[in-house]
């Protein structure tokens, strides 16, 4: 007995809790936020939850959810279980079941179906270049199925963010009912440090400061009705990374690296990061991967080559595609048109289109 009691942790716990989902929806109660307390002692565990809902249905059966789910813990002898609910207030059963899905009355992420990392071990990597455009790709593909201004981006990168340079975006947002309404271009919602401070102007804060940004950009921001938003991090697994894992409720992350053996090592590091914190890893895009004579076909692998495919097979998820070298990426960053918009049939671009594919895929089978 004393072994097993051993195996106990807050930490197998919580892993227990995020196979829980929350009733009516596919998204589970850790990634929601509404686990607040994990306490563990002996083989006593003790979870609360907090939940804003308007339909006394939810807490009872999400209690017995969680109850069943710990039950299943090995070593947990007797798991107790609090849930506290605020009631939303809303009228309608719409509201109630959106301010369900965020956990909170109040919390503009209700409507973002799924949130999406976008991260690397270290810079140079393209990040912001390979998020903007791969959200103009995802944004085409849900328009072609009818849904219109689908995809947002937040860049979280505080220090050095280019995400307005690439959307062609250099403007104030303005301020509604107390919420700051995200800038838009092609279609594509978006958020970014670059609107709230001069270009020329630099950014020189501590960690609570990053944090509290984060935090502002996830819940007072008024995000749309978004299918994804992609959050564009800085490189590394410091004071931003962790800010967002616990403000936002993620579906995942996508790893961006390149081809050469430092960029692997480092994009391993930084994956594992999102292991630590029970953010499943969605799979892995290679940046820079060769250049590409379009008249022969030929491929020169000028940054060596399978990095992206040996960093995949080591975190155990799918290789989501290459993007080739091209200068006329850089050039469409430079002038805030995406390539993807300007030269959709360019191979770089179609190489863009095929990974929203893929992601799309992903998260429909997840779903």
């Amino acid at each position: 007995m004393l072994g097993l009691m051993a195996k106990l942790t807050e930490q197998t716990v919580r892993e227990a809790l995020s196979g829980v989902p929350y009733p009516g929806f596919s998204r589970d109660i850790v990634s929601f936020g509404l686990v607040k307390a994990v306490e563990v002692e002996g083989g006593k565990a003790r979870v609360s939850l907090a939940l804003t809902t308007s339909d006394p249905e939810v807490a009872p059966r999400l209690k017995a959810a969680v109850e069943e789910a710990l039950r299943a813990v090995e070593g947990l002898e007797e798991p107790e279980v609090m849930v506290a609910v605020k009631a939303s207030g809303s009228e309608d059963g719409k509201s109630a079941a959106g301010e369900a899905e965020a956990g909170a009355g109040n919390n503009p992420m209700q409507k973002v179906r799924s949130a999406i990392a976008i991260a690397s071990g270290k810079g140079g990597v393209g990040k912001s270049t390979f998020t903007v455009n791969l959200a103009c790709a995802l944004d085409r593909q849900f328009r072609a199925e009818g849904r219109e201004g689908a995809v947002g981006i937040m860049d979280c990168d505080i220090y050095g963010p280019t995400v307005p340079l690439m959307l062609g975006v250099n403007q104030r947002p303005e301020v509604e009912d107390g919420f700051i309404q995200p800038l838009e271009n092609f279609g594509i919602q978006v958020m970014s440090m670059g609107f709230l401070v001069d270009e020329h102007t630099p950014v020189i804060w501590r960690g609570p400061m990053v944090m509290k940004t984060i935090q502002q950009f996830a819940q007072n921001v008024a995000w749309g009705d978004l299918e994804v938003l992609l959050v564009d991090l800085p490189p590394g697994t410091g004071d931003a990374q962790l800010s967002l894992v616990q403000t936002v409720p993620l579906e995942g992350a996508v790893v961006v690296t390149t081809p050469q053996p430092a960029s692997v090592n480092v994009a391993r590091r930084g994956a594992l990061m999102f292991d630590k914190v029970s953010v499943p890893v969605l799979g892995v895009a290679e940046n820079m991967s060769y250049l590409l004579e379009e008249a022969t076909g030929e491929r020169q692998y000028l940054f060596g080559e399978g990095g992206g495919r040996a960093t995949a097979d080591y975190l155990e998820v799918p290789l989501l595609g290459q993007v080739p070298l091209d200068g006329r990426i850089r050039e469409g960053g430079d002038m805030g048109v995406p390539i993807v918009l300007s030269d959709p049939d360019l191979p770089c671009a179609e190489a863009f289109n095929a990974i929203a594919a893929s992601l799309k895929g992903r998260l429909a089978s997840r779903a």
